[in-house]
This record gives structure tokens, C-alpha cells and sequence, in this order.
């Protein structure tokens, strides 16, 4: 890797180096058996000067089982073969100024040492010496050699290694170009010391690449699309391979070819592949859908440019779809269709339309489109398509009439929803006939004029006739048929019908103001039937518009008011009107009068005019009327012609009033026609039901009260037996409630007295001398009575000689520790005297049974 502009010359004429640096054997007496040693220089423009010492040495020599080639690593044992055959240069540190000058040789810069190759995967041995490194200055000292760099020093370690004292650097294992193509490394010669003899120099390792690695495809199946009908030279899909080995060799060229393709038709080659690239295209005509629908095709990727002898080999798989286009237009499947329908009826299926279409099924290229083009002038007739059989369905839209157009001659085209493909005619068999038969039906009757329309004064007599409301029969091409008419709705029942020529005539007097009549329309509804098979009827309705006539007398508008007694607090009076049923001009204005007589009338009251519909009642001047409710009658006459007048009644309340004209509340109720007898009884009224009131909450609180009130004993008389009546509960004291009462009335025995131990008392009642010990008191004999055994222990206590000279708790039974109970050792002890119960007989009934038992009464 030289320069052009350095020459190199070397000091052995046996060996030359060339313009790249590399070293070749000039004359034919050269010989390796023994190492060969030479100085090369170099000389650059403007008289830059290097030199440096070449060592030559055969290392390692190749044994006879490594000359032997496989076919199977052929290419890679000979590049093995060639780097274990080279003998491994020696390397010297170019001459520098650190230990010494050469005279007028001036050195600017170090050698370019030129790479180291190395194989991959080699198989050793291990470790394998790559190159010796030698500095000028070993003849003189001791020089120790070592190395740096990523594989020496750096991870990964001891990749390489280099003797210290030699200089020869080692490869230790195997190396792999596709995980490290190169490694950089510095070599340095120092003393014993460690001081620097020589600069470093750089070392390039190139990693040779061995074909060590088979194309690999990204996916194992690949998929592509092309059209049926395409032209040879279609691009149809890419597939690619990656080979981990160096592209810019053979080892990592790829190339690709087809293995196979399945089905073989048309032919067995209709797709070719680039070599270079992978891109598949067509290469001849005839993709039809119709008849291969996919092709599965192998394809191999070989690298070392394809050579099959040497390179490694895989494959992937591609499947091409031929998809679909417009290239089959759809047929129908007969030339003529027929079909029958009712007529008067729709969203009826007359017929369906078969059609046949190759391409592809639910696709726009096979979805049906049908069009009438002729024989439907009315539109009649739409022709829907079954998204499922793709068929197409002739439905009538429009009702057809069997007297206007017994049969449909149709022609109707189909095609499809998408346009047909580029040089593909439409189908002969796309156009078809259709016959449509419309089958006669029988009709309803129909009224022409429907609803009619008549006008007719009310109140006509029963009887009268209104009108013919005939209908017709539209089967006009059949014998003709009998109508008969019925009444279907009459709300009031005021109209009939003839059966036969449908006259109308009237049932009842007509009335406008009727609640039948809407806005001045009476309606009513018939029913014309025919005598077909079957039968048929329709409706037909009726408005008779009703004109007004003056046939309702107006009525007095209040019926009541109310009028202050005094006339100047009546100014205004009260306002009057009328109503009346009838429209103008029999309404208003109204006419308002007070009749003649009685002649009280006439002179309490007086009607002034306020417009043509409403007047104004009040008292006549300087009359002066009794709180009270009058009844005032008033004329009323309306506008009609004849005019039609009422009597009317009107109620008016006359009552003293406050300064606002309001009727003050004694006045109401004076004006409310109570007399004096009347208030008094509602008075009393009051004041009774306010009594039993009283007397109710009264008889509460008593038997709330006798509630309260307990007997707490029963009658002595009427129950003799003794009982324990429970006056209250005071909660538990003693901490020891477990008794049994059987012992305290008829105890069996005292062992459980005498038998307790000495000393033992209550714990809450303590005498301050020393206990005394209470000796042990003999078997007494059963007592009969409680009253004996409390007496029988008293008498024990007294004539105890023992016992202190004070009031001390007497134990009889311990009953257990922390009571609450009060001491009872004030209680007096003595047993001598009598006690006087008689008293208990002034404590009532309740203590009689005590006093009988105690108090010294006759005994039964």
C-alpha cells in the first residue's frame, strides 16, 4: 500500500518490493529454508529517506493432511492454505531519532506498515504466529515487546498476544469477519527499565472473509398480486435474501432463480425472476382468473455470484394471486322471461331474472345491474338484485290496472358494476324479453266524489231529502254487478241511505249547535258494496255544511252579582250581557228590558244601554233597598229575524259597603237572608260541640289515670293462698344470686353452717381486736320453722362465751365477697319480749293478710 511518489529499494537482489510495498522473489536463486534478512528503502520526493529490516521465514511448514482439499471447504482451505504458506514478515521500528542520528539523513515519518490478513474461522493450531516485530536496538539492550489495542489489551482480551522478548505476535483463536472485520493495534518496544526505545507503531489486522454464511430470506413466504390478463414484462412482486458475508466479495454476492412453479399452466414458465435484484415479472400471456387463480412458485438464493458448485444455497416461497378484472360480461340465462301480477297491488316479486357471470362472485365485477329499457313508459316496474344469487327480482311499484293494460312487454339489459375491462364486448345473452300478465281482481265500488260536499239550512224536517251518494264499480270489462248502499258512521243518527240508488234523506231535525257539528260541518261516513267473488265495498264520506238560523233565544249573562245599597256607592251598577248559541246576524246586539210587572221591578231597578251587546243594571235614584238577595227579571232579545227574546233571572245581593264599594262582612252575612233565630242556633251549636269536646279529654285522663292505679293484692276473700308479690326490682347486689329458697323454708340439715371454717366473715365489716375463733357448735335438731332456727342460732350467739363485749357480724353462711349491701350489726339481737303487729291493720286492705298472720287475730 504504497505511494507513487516513494520508491523502494532493496538491499538483496534475490528479492524486490514493488510501487505497493509488496515483496516478490526476482531471480530463481532464492531460497526460505533458512530466514533471510534484508534492509528496504524508501525514498520520497524532496529526499525524504526511510529504511527499515525485512526478516523472511517459513513458520510452521503445512503437513501432508493439510494439503488435502474437500469439496466441501475447497475455497476455504485454499485461502487457508495460501495464508499458512506465507511466511510471516518481520516487522523493525523504523529508524527514529530517539537513540540515535544517521548524519545528514533527515526522517520526517514512520513506515506504513501494511496490513495484517487474517482467515476467518481458521482452524489453527492455536496460537498462530502472525508477525515478528523487531527493533534495531536488540543487539545493543534488552528490549521487551508488547501491544494495545481492542484485542489485546482491550475487549475482547487476548484475541492476540505478542513475546516479550521475541516480538512474535499470535492470533490465540478463531476469528469471525462477521462479528469484527478489523482489529487496530499499537505495538511498543520499551528498555528493562520501561522507558520508550522506539515509537509506537500502528498495526492493521483485516479479518479475510470465508464463505461461511447462506443467503437468508426475510420471510419464508412471500405474497404477490398480478391481474389476469396482464401483459408479459408485469412487474409482480420483490423478494430479497441477505447474506451476512462481504457483499463486496463472492462470498456475499446473491443471486436468485425460479426452482419451480405450480400448476404448469398455461405453460410452466409465466413468470422469470431478476438474478440480481429479485423482482418477478411475467413473461408470457394467458393469466386467467378464470382458470388458475394462484400460482406457488420456489425460488433459490445462491451466493458466490450464483455459482452452484461453490456457493451456498436457500429458498423462500412466493404465491401469486391472479386477481380478478371486468373480463366476463354477465348473461342471462334465457332470452324470454314471463311473469304474472294482481293488479292494485305493489312491492309485488313478478319474476325473478337468472344471470350467469364468471368473474369473481360478490365483487363489483360480478354484482348485476338491471335496467328496463323499454315496455314501462309509467314506471310500473323496478328490477331489484339479490345480493346473495345475484339474480334480478321485477316488483311492481306503481298498481296496474287490469281495464287499462292487461300485459307488460318488457326488454330489460344487465351488466355489471364495474365497467368491463379494456377490449371485452358486451354479451349477446345481456339482453332479455319479459312478458308480465296482470291478472283481473274485483275492485271495490268507489265514490267519484269522495268526501261530497252539500250545504243545507238547519232544521230541516225528518224526512227531507239531502242528496244521491252514488258510487261506481271500475270492473267495467266484467258483467255488470249489483252495488248496494249501508250507513257506516252517522255520530247524531240524523241521515239514512237507500239501499239501492244511495239517496240520503234526513232521520232527524238537523242542528247546527249540536256537539256533532264542528265548525258549522256535520260528517258521515257509507259504505258501498258489490256482489263479486269476492266481495268488495268502499267508503265514501259526506260534509253537509249547516247554514245558521235564528232558532236560539239569548241567555242573561251572570245569573248573580252584587250592588251596595246606597246609590252613590253604586256608580257603576253591575254589567249585563247575553250569550246565544246562534251565529250573526241572529246574535247580538242584544236588547235588554224589565218587564212591566211585577211594578216593584220597574221601580227599584233601571237598565241603561252600554254598547250593542252589554248594559248596566242598577238601583233606581233615591231608593234605598233592605240588605238581602233580589231576584230581578230582565227580557232579552236578539237580532235575528223573527227576533228571539228570554226571560231571564238575575240574582243580585244588595249590601252595606266600605268606602272602596266592597260589602263589609257583616253586611254579607245580613245580605245572606240570616235572621237573628238562625245565628243563635249556630251559637249554640258551638258551645255543645265545644262541651263534648271537654268532656271527651276529660274521660282520657281518667282511665289514663286508673291505668296508672295497679291493685297490688288480690281479695283475701277470694284467694287464701300465700303468694310473694313483687313491689320492685332493685337490681343485683349481692354477687351471689344463685339461692335456693327451699333451704331458707325448711332447711335439712346445718352442716354447712357448723362446718365452715373459724373466722370466716363478711369481708366488709372487720372489729378492730383480734378475731376470735368460735367454737364448734353441735348438731341441733331439724327446726320446723324458719322463726325456731333463726331463734335456735340467736341463742347459740347469746350463750357464746366467746363472743366479744360489742355488736359483731354473726356469720351464717358465706355468700361471697364484695356486697354491696349495708351493714345490719345494729340490729338489736335480744330475743326476750313480745312485738305489737296490730298496727298493720291501719295500713290498709293491701297489708290485711300480714296483720291477720302477725298482728294477733282471730285464728280461723
Amino acid at each position: 500500500m504504497g505511494n507513487e511518489d516513494v520508491t523502494f529499494k532493496s538491499s538483496n537482489p534475490d528479492f524486490g518490493v514493488r510501487r505497493d510495498g509488496s515483496i516478490f522473489v526476482q531471480g530463481g536463486g532464492a531460497t526460505l529454508g533458512e530466514p533471510v534478512q534484508f534492509k528496504v528503502v524508501a525514498s520520497g520526493p524532496h529526499s525524504h529517506v526511510w529504511e527499515t529490516v525485512v526478516q523472511l521465514a517459513v513458520i510452521n511448514p503445512p503437513s501432508p493432511q493439510q494439503n488435502e482439499v474437500t469439496s466441501k471447504d475447497g475455497a476455504a482451505a485454499e485461502a487457508q492454505k495460501e495464508s499458512v504458506r506465507a511466511p510471516p514478515a518481520v516487522i523493525r521500528f523504523p529508524t527514529s531519532g530517539l537513540g540515535r542520528s544517521k548524519g545528514l539523513r533527515r526522517l520526517k515519518r514512520d513506515w506504513v506498515i501494511p496490513p495484517i490478513n487474517v482467515a476467518e474461522n481458521s482452524r489453527g493450531p492455536f496460537p498462530q504466529m502472525l508477525v515478528s516485530i523487531r527493533s534495531d536496538q536488540d543487539q545493543d539492550i534488552s528490549i521487551r515487546y508488547s501491544i494495545t489495542g481492542v484485542g489485546a489489551d482491550q475487549p475482547p482480551n487476548e484475541v492476540f498476544n505478542i513475546d516479550p522478548v521475541l516480538g512474535k505476535m499470535f492470533v490465540t483463536k478463531p476469528l469471525d469477519r462477521e462479528h469484527r472485520s478489523s482489529y487496530h493495534l499499537r505495538a511498543h518496544a520499551v528498555d528493562m527499565n520501561g522507558n520508550q526505545v522506539e515509537n509506537p507503531i500502528d498495526l492493521y489486522i483485516f479479518v479475510i472473509d470465508m464463505n461461511d454464511n447462506r443467503p437468508e430470506f426475510k420471510n419464508q413466504v412471500y405474497n404477490g398480486s398480478v391481474d389476469e390478463g396482464s401483459k408479459p414484462g408485469t412487474y409482480v412482486m420483490h423478494l430479497s435474501a441477505f447474506d451476512a458475508d462481504d457483499n463486496t466479495t463472492a462470498n456475499g454476492m446473491v443471486r436468485y432463480r425460479i426452482l419451480s412453479q405450480t400448476p404448469h399452466s398455461p405453460i410452466p414458465n409465466m413468470f422469470t425472476i431478476n438474478s440480481e435484484t429479485g423482482d418477478i415479472v411475467t413473461v408470457a400471456p394467458g393469466l386467467d382468473r378464470e382458470k388458475v387463480s394462484q400460482y406457488t412458485i420456489i425460488v433459490q438464493a445462491t451466493d458466490m455470484e450464483g455459482n452452484l458448485n461453490f456457493g451456498l444455497s436457500n429458498t423462500a416461497t412466493a404465491i401469486i394471486t391472479v386477481t380478478d378484472i371486468n373480463d366476463n360480461p354477465p348473461m342471462l340465462t334465457s332470452k324470454t322471461f314471463s311473469g304474472e301480477v294482481p293488479e292494485n297491488r305493489v312491492d309485488v316479486v313478478v319474476t325473478n331474472l337468472t344471470v350467469i357471470d364468471a368473474d369473481q362472485p360478490h365483487s363489483p365485477n360480478w354484482n348485476a345491474i338491471y335496467r328496463i329499457i323499454s315496455g314501462d313508459p309509467n314506471g310500473h316496474f323496478t328490477i331489484r338484485t339479490d345480493p346473495v344469487s345475484n339474480d334480478g327480482m321485477i316488483t311492481v311499484v306503481k298498481t296496474v290496472d287490469f281495464e287499462m293494460n292487461r300485459a307488460f312487454m318488457l326488454t330489460v339489459v344487465v351488466s355489471n358494476q364495474a365497467h368491463l375491462a379494456s377490449g371485452i364486448q358486451s354479451s349477446l345473452q345481456s339482453t332479455a324479453g319479459v312478458t308480465i300478465s296482470v291478472q283481473d281482481v274485483n275492485e271495490p265500488p268507489y265514490f267519484p266524489t269522495n268526501p261530497k260536499h252539500i250545504r243545507f239550512e238547519e232544521g230541516v224536517p225528518a224526512g227531507t231529502s239531502l242528496t244521491t251518494f252514488s258510487a261506481s264499480d271500475p270492473d267495467r270489462l266484467q258483467m255488470q254487478q249489483i252495488i248496494r248502499y249501508s250507513k257506516l258512521n252517522d255520530p247524531a243518527d240524523w241521515l239514512s241511505i237507500n239501499r239501492t240508488n244511495g239517496q240520503i234523506v234526513t232521520t232527524a231535525i238537523l242542528d247546527r249547535e249540536s256537539a256533532y257539528v264542528k265548525q258549522n260541518i256535520y260528517e258521515a261516513t257509507f259504505l258501498a258494496s258489490d256482489n263479486g267473488s269476492p266481495a268488495a265495498s268502499g267508503t265514501g264520506t259526506l260534509q253537509i255544511y249547516l247554514i245558521d238560523i235564528n232558532d236560539n233565544a239569548p241567555a242573561l249573562v251572570p245569573k248573580e252579582s252584587q250592588i251596595c245599597e246606597l246609590m252613590s256607592r253604586n256608580a257603576n251598577g253591575v254589567n249585563i250581557t247575553a250569550s246565544d248559541a246562534d251565529m250573526d246576524p241572529n246574535a247580538g246586539p242584544f236588547v235588554f228590558e224589565l218587564p212591566h210587572s211585577p211594578s216593584s221591578v220597574r221601580r227599584n231597578w233601571t237598565i241603561s244601554r252600554i254598547n250593542g251587546n252589554y248594559a248596566r243594571l242598577g238601583l233606581s235614584y233615591q231608593i234605598y233597598l233592605e240588605p238581602g238577595v233580589y231576584e230581578v227579571p230582565i227580557f232579552v232579545s236578539d237580532s235575528g229575524n223573527p227576533p228571539q227574546s228570554n226571560r231571564s233571572i238575575i240574582k243580585v245581593k244588595v249590601c252595606p259597603c266600605d268606602q272602596n264599594g266592597d260589602c263589609t262582612t257583616v253586611g254579607a252575612v245580613a245580605a245572606a237572608s240570616l235572621g237573628t233565630g238562625a245565628i243563635i242556633s249556630i251559637l249554640i251549636c258551638i258551645i255543645i260541640l265545644l262541651c263534648m269536646v271537654l268532656l271527651f279529654v276529660v274521660w282520657i285522663k281518667r282511665r289514663e289515670k286508673e291505668r296508672q292505679t295497679k291493685q297490688l293484692l288480690i281479695d283475701p276473700e277470694d284467694d287464701v293462698r300465700d303468694n310473694i308479690l313483687k313491689y320492685d326490682e332493685e337490681g343485683g347486689g349481692e354477687e351471689d344470686q344463685d339461692y335456693d329458697l327451699s333451704q331458707l323454708q325448711q332447711p335439712d340439715s346445718l352442716e354447712h353452717i357448723i362446718s365452715k371454717p373459724p373466722g370466716v366473715r363478711r369481708v366488709d365489716e372487720r372489729p378492730i381486736i383480734p378475731e376470735s375463733q368460735y367454737p364448734i357448735r353441735p348438731v341441733v335438731p331439724h327446726p320446723g320453722d324458719i322463726g325456731d332456727f333463726i331463734h335456735e342460732g340467736l341463742r347459740a350467739a347469746d350463750n357464746d362465751p366467746t363472743a366479744p363485749p360489742y355488736d359483731s357480724l354473726l356469720v351464717f353462711d358465706y355468700e361471697g365477697s364484695g356486697s354491696t349491701a349495708g351493714s345490719v350489726s345494729s340490729l338489736n339481737s335480744s330475743s326476750t319480749g313480745d312485738q305489737d303487729y296490730d298496727y298493720l291493720n291501719d295500713w290498709g286492705p293491701r297489708f290485711k293478710k300480714l296483720a291477720d298472720m302477725y298482728g294477733g287475730g282471730n285464728d280461723d
